[in-house]
């Protein structure tokens, strides 16, 4: 109701609420219009242009985009609900990490493969050719390592990847520049010899999110259920993604749905499963997702792309979770180390907490007498761009003056 003609003191208590909660959304929130207290909610026509038209101006004072996500009709009038981003320098975009596991077969590689490069699979192992890092797992079409893609996101919530580049590198550098919001994927073996494998990544990487992938005819076998009790054991927020629905008979499709909310339900996950069939059940997943016990369940083919618009938006609706303080020392985790000809060392790894600047000195330790030697940070690169400086939360690699 304060929306619909503020006075200027209302109009600034609205503008500190909406600067706040973006802090608090790490740049970005969803904003109702038309809850009001009690029973009455909905807006008739004229108000609602009314409070539209404030939040607009509210929007542009921040610098924020508008995403019209749903609108609702009550017995009183509308509820329209927005994403509002904030538009992000060329540089910096908030970065929420997604790490995908699974059993073996469940069609993990694909989807990112169809995801990231926007081509649908041809059911023949085409989509996941694109991200494979090493020759022995073309040929056996197995994850072994640990891989990472990304899928950018501009303020509107667009995807930013494009197609038609078929390098082994999508032009990162270009959907970084983009994008104001990067979903980095981490791809994760699923064979259980590589296990170990599994739980450094999803350990050392720090994930935001969890992505279980359930093939459909195949049912929850083998590392399913080690994986999801790995994500639960870690504290990590769990959605399914069944893929392969277009091969699945309808019988075993709804007997591997049954069981798979069986599995949640289950006193170990005390999960609520959400069959996610249209828009509003993504946007009400979305935002209930990390705060309540709901576990989203899409169904997807990677062949025919039915349902990949869901997962799409509610990978874009998606916010980090951890708060790091800034002003803390800096702290960093390293998990690889390499040596690049020309270069030197170069240390990947995530941020925990503080900024690192260019050419700081930090202290690297303990080696095995326990000392720390201190070296010079000379490049930072995020997503294989190079920034001046990196913050809490997030992940880059150092190249180190030795």
């Amino acid at each position: 109701t304060l929306l619909v003609s503020p006075n200027d003191e209302e109009y600034d208590l609205l503008l500190r609420q909406l600067q706040q909660r973006l802090r608090e959304g790490n740049g970005e929130t969803l904003y109702e219009i038309g809850i009001g207290d009690g029973d009455s909610s909905g807006l008739n026509q004229e108000d609602l242009a009314a409070s539209i038209a404030t939040l607009e101006s509210l929007t542009q004072t921040c610098g924020v985009e508008m995403l019209s996500l749903r609108e609702k009709t009550t017995t009183t009038g509308k509820i329209v609900e927005y994403l509002l981003r904030r538009e992000v320098e060329d540089e910096d975009f908030i970065e929420v990490r997604v790490a995908v596991v699974g059993n073996v077969d469940a069609g993990k590689s694909t989807l990112l493969g169809v995801l990231t490069h926007g081509e649908l699979d041809n059911g023949r192992g085409f989509a996941r050719q694109k991200l494979f890092r090493h020759k022995h797992e073309m040929e056996s079409g197995r994850t072994s390592s640990v891989g990472n893609d990304i899928l950018g996101f501009d303020s509107r919530g667009n995807v930013i990847n494009k197609s038609e580049v078929h390098g082994s590198n999508v032009d990162w550098q270009r959907i970084c520049r983009e994008s104001s919001k990067v979903v980095t994927f981490i791809d994760l073996a699923g064979h259980e010899k590589y296990l170990k494998t599994t739980i450094f990544g999803m350990t050392g990487h720090a994930p935001d999110f969890a992505m279980l992938m359930i093939g459909a005819n195949a049912g929850i076998i083998g590392m399913t259920k080690e994986h999801l009790g790995l994500a639960l054991a870690l504290n990590v927020p769990v959605f399914v993604v069944v893929t392969k629905i277009d091969m699945c008979p309808p019988n075993v499709l709804q007997d591997t749905l049954k069981l798979l909310a069986r599995v949640l339900k289950s006193p170990g996950c005390r999960k609520i499963p959400m069959m996610i069939q249209n828009k509003d059940d993504v946007v009400v997943s979305a935002s209930n997702f990390v705060s309540e016990r709901v576990c989203p369940i899409f169904q997807v083919s990677n062949v025919t792309g039915v349902n990949l618009d869901l997962l799409k938006m509610f990978l874009n609706l998606l916010s980090s979770g951890g708060n790091y303080s800034e002003s803390e020392p800096a702290e960093f985790q390293v998990d690889e180390t390499y040596s690049v000809p020309g270069v030197g060392t170069v240390i990947s790894g995530t941020c925990l907490q503080g900024i690192i600047r260019l050419n700081e000195v930090l202290l690297l330790g303990p080696d095995s007498l326990g000392q720390f030697a201190p070296v010079a940070i000379k490049g930072i690169h995020r997503k294989r761009m190079p920034v001046r400086e990196v913050r809490g939360g997030q992940t880059c690699s150092f190249a180190l003056k030795k």
